[in-house]
């Protein structure tokens, strides 16, 4: 019994990821239907922004003596 179960739950995500993919695609061909070249979703960057240049400075000061430190431990 547990085999049919967990061939019932590969056979629901796999049901899952191909509605997906037919969505994705069924607005691809809406999109292209108003002429405009179809285009590929792209994801947002998460996370931290990038740092400055005076931000870089600072952290590579402190991990310098950082690690620093650490070899003097061993």
């Amino acid at each position: 019994m547990a085999d049919i179960e967990q061939l019932l739950f590969r056979l629901r995500a796999r049901k899952k990821a191909v509605e997906r993919a037919i969505v994705a695609l069924q607005t691809l061909k809406q999109s292209n239907a108003d002429g405009k070249a179809p285009t590929v979703p792209t994801r947002k960057r998460r996370g931290r922004s990038s740092m400055e240049a005076s931000e870089r400075l600072e952290v590579s000061a402190r991990m310098k003596k950082y690690w620093a430190s650490r070899r003097q431990a061993i």
